[in-house]
């Protein structure tokens, strides 16, 4: 009776010792940063820490807790070291741990309302709204993250016009319609700033809060372009 007892107490342990895992693995801001990032598209640890503002050093050291939690994959690219998701239910999962924080902490949406309501010019468009002006042929959507995430996935008929190019490429875009930017999701802010750019050369610009993954969770339709955004089928029992 005592032996199986323990018995069920270690199982219990086990298993919820790793579950742990995923938790200890996200337990800090900068790693939550860079899955949010790798959720994207592969990216290096150079580029990682560009985007992140972290030494490399210490961006390594982050990405190896991830990698050990099996969140993310590494693989050699010459001299570099890329990492991409383990699969794409780790994005899948990391939207999911975002809702459920915005669902239960109101701090969130206090930061958030806080940072775009500084900002003039920066209404979001929602999603239904957007679909229907764009089966009426109303607005042009641009992508503007980084050419390499929007390779990666990207909502279909938007134009890739990365932030950085994306004032030296005005002209390629109609002032007779409405131009709707996105790029990585709600904590985003390529976004924002293209439309205050597009707004300030008198474009009539809104903003799309949504991300690929929102998109993609959806169910609505996506130009993908890498097999590792497709989840694994499931093993058989």
């Amino acid at each position: 009776m005592v032996a199986a007892f323990q018995g069920k107490r270690r199982f219990k342990n086990e298993v919820y010792g790793q579950l742990a895992r995923i938790g200890k693995a996200l337990a800090s801001p900068k790693r939550l940063e860079l899955l949010d990032l790798i959720c994207q598209a592969e990216r290096s640890v150079e580029q990682l820490a560009n985007e992140t503002v972290m030494s490399v050093a210490n961006t390594s050291q982050h990405l190896r807790a991830l990698h050990e939690a099996h969140l993310v994959e590494a693989r050699k690219e010459g001299r570099f070291v890329v990492y991409g998701l383990a699969d794409a239910l780790v994005s899948d999962f990391y939207r999911s741990f975002r809702l459920l924080a915005e669902d239960r902490l109101a701090e969130i949406e206090r930061i958030r309302q806080r940072f775009f309501a500084a900002g003039k010019g920066l209404t979001a468009l929602d999603r239904d709204t957007l679909l229907e002006r764009v089966k009426q042929g109303e607005v042009v959507v641009i992508d503007v993250r980084p050419v390499n995430e929007y390779r990666t996935a990207h909502i279909p008929q938007a134009l890739s016009i990365p932030l950085q190019e994306l004032g030296g490429r005005l002209a390629e875009l109609p002032r007779d319609k409405t131009i709707v930017a996105y790029c990585r999701g709600p904590y985003c802010v390529l976004a924002a700033e293209a439309v205050q750019l597009l707004s300030g050369y008198g474009f009539q610009a809104y903003r799309l809060e949504d991300g690929v993954a929102d998109w993609r969770a959806r169910g609505l339709p996506l130009d993908i372009h890498r097999e590792t955004f497709e989840p694994r089928r499931e093993k058989s029992q």
